[in-house]
């Protein structure tokens, strides 16, 4: 009996000191992530209330929000592009705002303008929609070069200048702009080193049968309630502050980032394009893919992480040279080519 004590005694001892080594090791998480994660899920439940499927849609808004990134959204009319953001920014407790781009919309429209305050005789600055954290920009892609130039600043730098005064952005800051692929009449072609500005590009795509049966089933049982009353705000800005605080810890190794690099440089390289990814692409996948982790529940970043983020991430930087796209190839076959040509580090 005394032997058998000892010998418990001596396991437990045992046990304690392998807990121990691994803690000193770092094999436990060194993030807590959980309040991450019920967040995500909590926000998740709360827009499944009128968007039906769009899963991937969801997450992707979920990862640029997290990675600091804006979003181009793109697909056909009627598929819930702008009912999906709206939604997204009204589950927080933030300003929003709605910009429709139209042909003869200003930059002043947009950013703001300096008015003469007749009591004072001095000039004002009046704040236009911008301003605000969660800013929708529909159907983007309607108004000209002067305006979308107007949106340079402010994207990448989150602070817009007038007049040589400088005004930066109350944090958190997203644009979450839509774009219709079909019609073309009316519409311009984006800079691209306006599109580089996007964390992701997101393909929005038709429901299934049987997410369309459900969204008319949804609507019908809804009556006349509209979306936004739906769904309520579950996340306040300090959270999400610290969401994203958490997210920038997300351990990288060396070797996860020497796959980054290697599959943006071979864009640069690849003949069948014609313009490859930037620096910035890889700072992006690095960002993403980290948030991707995060929301997982990990606070190391996988190979499995990095796939996720290459197509939102790549497909509106690259493009393709001209007689491969005369051959009806996409970019996301090159990016599909370029990820089999890398070999996945162990």
């Amino acid at each position: 009996m005394e032997n058998e004590e000892t010998t418990n005694a001596a396991n437990s001892e045992q046990e304690i000191q392998q807990e121990a080594s691994a803690s000193s090791l770092g094999f436990q998480d060194r993030i807590n992530l959980a309040e991450l994660q019920q967040a995500v899920e909590k926000l998740k439940q709360e827009l499944a209330k009128v968007i039906i499927g769009q899963h991937d849609f969801i997450e992707l808004l979920i990862v640029s929000l997290l990675s600091n990134g804006h979003v181009l959204i793109e697909g056909v009319p009627g598929i819930a592009k702008t009912i999906t953001a709206k939604l997204f920014a009204k589950a927080f407790k933030t300003d929003f705002s709605r910009i429709q781009f139209t042909p003869d919309l200003m930059p002043s429209d947009v950013l703001g303008t300096s008015v003469l305050n007749m009591k004072t005789s001095e000039f004002e600055f009046k704040k236009g929609p911008i301003f605000s954290n969660m800013v929708l920009i529909d159907e983007i892609n309607r108004a000209p070069a002067k305006t979308q130039a107007a949106l340079f600043e402010v994207m990448e730098e989150k602070q817009v200048t007038i007049d040589g005064i400088m005004y930066p952005m109350a944090p958190p800051f997203m644009v979450l702009a839509t774009q219709n692929p079909v019609e073309q009449e009316g519409t311009y072609a984006l800079p691209e080193a306006q599109l580089d500005r996007f964390l992701f590009k997101i393909k929005v795509d038709y429901p299934t049968f049987e997410e369309e049966v459900t969204i008319l089933k949804t609507h019908h049982d809804r009556k006349m309630a509209k979306p936004m009353e739906v769904v309520t705000p579950v996340l306040t800005p300090e959270q999400l502050l610290d969401f994203k605080s958490k997210t920038q810890e997300v351990i990288i190794e060396d070797k996860i980032l020497s796959y980054i690099a290697e599959i943006v440089t071979k864009t640069r390289t690849h003949p069948h394009l014609y313009l490859g990814g930037s620096p910035r692409a890889s700072l992006a996948i690095m960002n993403a893919s980290k948030a991707f982790a995060a929301i997982s529940g990990r606070d190391f970043v996988t190979p499995e992480d990095i796939k996720k983020s290459l197509f939102p991430v790549l497909r509106h930087r690259i493009i393709l040279s001209p007689e491969r796209e005369m051959e009806g190839m996409t970019t996301e076959n090159v990016i599909e080519m370029i990820l089999q040509s890398v070999e996945i580090p162990r």
